[in-house]
């Protein structure tokens, strides 16, 4: 029987079959929250001011295509290292460490002298931001029970969609400072230090487990070590139908590429200056967040009636959407950047929509111990590949055959072919949400029948 524990270390109130509630919870989600919107900023940075580094180091547009393809495929590998290096060691260091100080190599990126030097760095830059997904959207699974988990991860990506929509305009600014981008790299790098000190200082771990109603109780050496995940379990992932095309639909998702090209496109395409085509990420991002909430009630609201295929009805309806919305807000001249405004905060909101629906979709299909191994190969792994290829290959193409013609068969055509394809959602969905189900009635008669 395992040993109980009240002790400070759990830092928890309640009792099993009680609600829980991990003390001072939402200051800590507010730590990893800034950080998560810091890394998010730098990561966006070279993106919003490429035109500038274009300019100051003489490349072409394909130098986007390598810096956005190199950033993602580097998280790729280091994604699942930090994860493991937070097993061995602990969550708070390896955030402090690559998430925090890591900010030391966008300071020194800021320096770069040529190409060469700013993709090796904006790598290694990159290859210790990729720990803040997995590690921090475990953390608020431990800081928040299953009745506030989603408010809480709501208020982290809203927050952070918000914050970058009012920064992207302010990023844009630095066009008109002489070097402004290494400006940028500098300031970002420089309070991204600050924050990993900030989570030295005041961050607490609960431990994992800590907010589940069956484990609070344990003391936290118990809980941690049934929560360990095997190399059997995580394979077994791939035998799940619905994630399969969940994962392969994620692949095909082009819309990806408006992060990553939208200033640019303005700049290249239209002739707007890059203050005023970056003033379009305000709506895009207020877009954005509206589409988060649009995209939760819409999901909440059909799994509620036809919960074994109105999740896959509305992903799909989101697809077809985004797609008509972006032909219009990318293939047609406008002269004022008010229109295309008006319209990215259309693409946005259609874009905002994907991961309120997808994510709880997952979760629908995979047991309680399979999610954070299922997300990191959804969002960690197939995402980033996916934002890779698009970004190295649209990079290439546009010098060929220009970005109003990537964008049209990426974030239009493509999109139209993702809304098709998951079509074939349909039947395994019903089929994995039911024996999901099934599954944990099984483990609560066994856990009745055996009262130990």
């Amino acid at each position: 029987m395992p040993e109980l524990s009240r002790g400070p270390a759990q830092s928890v109130v309640g009792s099993p079959g009680t609600p829980v509630q991990v003390k001072g919870r939402w200051r800590q989600l507010s730590l990893l929250g800034g950080t998560m919107l810091v890394d998010s900023t730098e990561a966006s940075l070279v993106s919003s001011l490429f035109p500038l580094i274009r300019q100051s180091l003489g490349v072409s547009l394909g130098a986007l295509g390598t810096l956005t393809a190199a950033s993602k495929i580097v998280g790729v590998f280091t994604g699942p290292f930090w994860v493991w290096a937070a097993q061995r060691w602990s969550r708070k260091s390896v955030l402090v460490v690559a998430t925090g100080l890591w900010g030391l190599w966008g300071v020194a990126a800021g320096f770069s002298q040529n190409f060469t030097q700013l993709l090796v760095l904006y790598t290694v830059l990159a290859a210790g931001y990729a720990a803040a997904n997995p590690i921090i959207t475990e953390l608020i699974g431990d800081l928040f029970g299953s009745s506030s988990r989603g408010r809480a991860i709501g208020f982290v990506y809203g927050a952070i969609s918000l914050a970058g929509a009012v920064i992207g305009p302010l990023k844009g600014q630095l066009a008109g400072v002489d070097e402004g981008w290494r400006w940028g790299l500098w300031g970002i790098g420089g309070f991204n230090i600050l924050l990993g000190i900030a989570l030295l200082i005041w961050f607490r771990d609960p431990g994992r487990g800590a907010s589940e109603q069956q484990l609070a109780d344990l003391d936290r050496t118990t809980r941690e070590a049934v929560s360990k995940l095997s190399w059997d379990k995580a394979f077994s992932l791939l035998k799940i139908r619905s994630l399969v095309i969940l994962l392969v639909s994620r692949l095909l998702s082009g819309h990806l590429l408006v992060g990553t090209f939208g200033v640019v496109f303005l700049v290249d395409v239209y002739g707007f200056s890059t203050q005023r085509a970056s003033l379009v990420i305000l709506p895009f991002g207020v877009g954005y967040f509206l589409g988060t909430l649009l995209g939760g009630f819409a999901v909440d609201r059909v799994s509620r009636r036809n919960p074994r295929s109105g999740p896959v009805a509305v992903l799909q309806a989101a697809q077809f959407v985004f797609a008509v919305f972006a032909y219009f807000g990318t293939q047609f001249r406008y002269d004022s950047i008010l229109v295309f405004g008006a319209l990215f905060a259309l693409i946005g909101t259609a874009q905002g929509m994907n991961p309120s629906i997808n994510r709880p979709m997952v979760m629908a299909i995979t047991p309680p111990e399979l999610r954070g191994a299922a997300f990191a190969l959804y969002a960690s792994i197939a995402e980033a590949i996916a934002w890779a290829g698009y970004s190295l290959g649209a990079g290439f193409l546009a010098d060929t055959v220009g970005l109003r013609v990537v964008f049209l068969w990426v974030l239009v055509v493509l999109m139209l072919v993702n809304g098709l394809f998951l079509t074939l959602l349909y039947r395994p969905y019903a089929v994995d949400t039911a024996r999901v189900q099934e599954e944990l009635d099984t483990r609560r008669r066994d856990v009745l029948a055996d009262p130990r």
